[in-house]
């Protein structure tokens, strides 16, 4: 079995996004201790009336955000590294595309779980006019202040 195999370029492109998402949340500060005090400024409607609104719902997610999103790119990073392709072995017509399959649940390559991943971790573009900024209809002005 050939132990070189190149590199699938998707996995590649994967695992850098997942791990450039684990680095910017490493970074990021922990909206918990933030979160807790602007609970007591919800009103009769369950916002925040600050410029932004924020219902309970957004605080409860705020204060988990990073903490989750560290623990689900670490799952996604090592997800990544069992589901890997392997030569599968055999003859082949084409030496140099040898028939892969993956090294832990051996399905062809790329298996169903890798492409789960992919569809689920592939970074979404932004579609956003050129002269609307992307807060804009986000912000209220503070009149219930």
């Amino acid at each position: 079995m050939n132990s070189e195999i190149p590199e699938d370029p998707q996995r590649r492109v994967l695992r850098e996004h997942l791990e450039t998402m684990q680095v910017r949340t490493e970074k990021a500060s922990s909206w918990r201790d933030a979160a807790e005090p602007l609970r007591g400024l919800v009103n009769r409607e369950g916002y925040v009336p600050v410029s932004a609104r924020l219902a309970s719902e957004d605080l409860d997610f705020l204060a988990e955000a990073r903490e989750e999103l560290l623990s689900f790119s670490e799952l996604g990073i090592r997800l990544l590294d069992l589901h890997q392709p392997r030569d599968a072995g055999g003859i082949s017509s084409d030496p140099g595309n040898p028939i892969l399959r993956c090294r832990s649940c051996m399905w062809r390559w790329p298996c169903p779980t890798f492409r789960a991943m992919a569809e689920a971790f592939t970074p979404r573009r932004r579609e956003v006019a050129p002269d609307v900024p992307s807060w804009r209809g986000q912000l209220e002005h503070q009149t219930d202040l």
